[in-house]
């Protein structure tokens, strides 16, 4: 075959004849996508383990929470970023950079003796890991035949949604059975494994190294400050009264000012640092519009069961990742049923299905009780898996399925940043929700308990012949009467969110009909 037949990522386009994944390929790509999981897994690893860390550094709750922050707010700016490096580095040394970086800063965490440390690492360790997580996606839709994205386009789905869903149950295992620094030394072999075998193996572009010559440093300043910002002001936002606080004003107003400039800069510059064309692509377009709205659930939803787990429950971080297992086993499970149901359906149908099933989950939830356990949680996370991975793949496969290759580089990382801001938005949603009906259902039930009402006196009188005895019975009862009021008023706070998240997906399962119809996956000769 001549060089003249081959495809701009440096594959031969498939042919009828040729329609076979490579065995060298299909491991590096492996190899690539055990990168991408570790990368997306650190996002949420540590969040069922930061009272240890905090107890560990000797730091101060804000403090600490930063710990997940700056890998957020490290890794929503280089995502984007990546496609031109990929341009520019090859899928290979851009992977290796990515993955040696990704685990020397990982090593640096598990190392580290003070919290200024720690969050300096974890800001290089997600800015480093972020290259890999487009830079698969973009593979996957460039090295192998169209005829097997039934097969590889469910890989990606599980482990973009898989990885960052079993991440508190991960993280709680490690931490309980190890230390906390193992959520960052466990990723040191595996880094070193995975840098060697793409050096080894990835062969699926060639760099174009003139292009680090027309870098946008102006661009990337603005895309930093836009993209940063963005994310401080919605991680920080439901903790400080939003506006309210100096601080997120002021990055709010540098979010704005960067936002005019970034895509002025863009849509203006000869090399710009991101290329926003793929926008044009109508597909495209919504499938990173149901990216970011299915972003909301995905990481609210991780949020949302462990804080319910320990704030009423009271489980422990071990407790709440068995607990939250069950969700990682349905996608798990999921994975090659949607891969086989994307040959015989309409993409589409899928991802309706989906958005209902997810839907049909989060409403179980709205009649949460202080009681709900493993059993009650068990089929609305089942719902949840489920619904997921039938949403997501097949929106991959739209949003990135019928790009050019040389638009799908930088359209990977746009694609993938969708999904990330509306993870930092739906954490935000749900935050300001659980505070302000809280509040309100505390105001409310405050007005309900009084001595007028037969049942809340029934129950001081039964909380102050129980404290009998063990001093001042009657402030006591009060005490613990106001804490039952309290707890009740959480609950329906979390009942409030599981609604909002309930009709917010049952109205984008309806933006399904704005879809244009997908070509089969399993159909067709070629590649792209």
């Amino acid at each position: 075959m001549s060089s003249a037949a081959t495809t701009m990522s440096g594959a031969p386009p498939a042919t009828p004849a040729d329609d076979r994944i490579a065995p060298r390929r299909l491991i590096a790509f492996l190899i690539m996508v055990f990168g991408m999981f570790m990368s997306i897994l650190d996002i949420q690893i540590v969040s069922a383990s930061l009272s240890e860390i905090q107890a560990g550094l000797s730091a101060s709750s804000n403090e600490v929470s930063w710990v997940q922050t700056a890998y957020l707010i490290a890794e929503v700016i280089a995502i984007p970023l990546s496609g031109f490096l990929s341009r520019a580095l090859g899928t290979r040394l851009l992977f290796a950079i990515s993955a040696s970086g990704f685990t020397f800063a990982s090593l640096m965490c598990g190392f580290t003796s003070s919290i200024e440390q720690m969050i300096l690492w974890r800001a290089v360790q997600g800015f480093l890991g972020a290259g890999m997580i487009p830079t698969v996606f973009a593979s996957a839709y460039t090295i192998f035949p169209r005829t097997k994205l039934h097969i590889v386009a469910p890989i990606i789905g599980l482990v973009a949604t898989l990885a960052p869903t079993i991440g508190p149950t991960v993280g709680g295992y490690i931490t309980d059975a190890l230390s906390w620094h193992w959520l960052f030394f466990i990723n040191v072999v595996p880094g070193i494994g995975i840098t060697i075998g793409v050096l080894a193996l990835v062969d699926f572009d060639e760099p174009h190294f003139a292009l680090l010559d027309r870098f946008d440093w102006w661009g990337l300043g603005f895309m930093a400050g836009f993209l940063g910002s963005l994310e401080y002001v919605l991680e920080e936002g439901p903790r400080n009264d939003w506006f309210d606080d100096e601080a997120i004003a002021v990055f709010a107003v540098i979010c704005a000012f960067s936002a005019v400039a970034f895509f002025w800069r863009v849509l203006t510059a000869k090399e710009p640092i991101v290329d926003l064309r793929a926008f044009t692509n109508r597909n495209f377009a919504l499938g990173s519009t149901f990216s970011f709205c299915i972003g909301i659930g995905l990481y609210g939803l991780t949020y949302i069961y462990p804080l319910y787990l320990a704030q009423v429950r009271g489980y422990s971080a071990l407790m709440i990742g068995e607990t939250m297992f069950v969700s990682g086993i349905a996608m798990f499970l999921m994975a090659p049923v949607v891969g086989r149901l994307m040959t015989k359906v309409d993409l589409r149908i899928l991802i309706f299905s989906g958005l209902l099933l997810f839907a049909s989950g989060t409403w179980l939830m709205t009649s949460i009780t202080r009681d709900y356990d493993f059993n009650e949680l068990m089929v609305p996370q089942i719902l949840r898996g489920m619904g997921m991975m039938l949403a997501m793949v097949p929106i991959n496969n739209i949003a990135l399925g019928t790009l050019t290759p040389e638009m799908l580089k930088n359209a990977s990382g746009l694609f993938n940043l969708t999904r990330n801001l509306g993870g930092a938005l739906g954490l935000a949603l749900i935050n300001t929700v659980l505070d302000h009906r809280t509040d309100f259902h505390i105001s409310r039930l405050h007005d309900k308990v009084t001595w007028g009402n037969a049942q809340a006196v029934e129950t001081l009188n039964m909380l102050t012949q129980k404290f009998q005895g063990m001093g001042d019975a009657s402030r006591m009862a009060l005490t613990q009467l106001s804490s039952i009021v309290h707890r009740q008023a959480v609950v329906m706070g979390f009942g409030d969110a599981f609604l909002m998240l309930s009709c917010f997906y049952v109205c984008l399962s309806a933006m399904v009909l704005l879809l244009s119809k997908p070509s089969n996956p399993a159909t067709g000769g070629g590649g792209h």
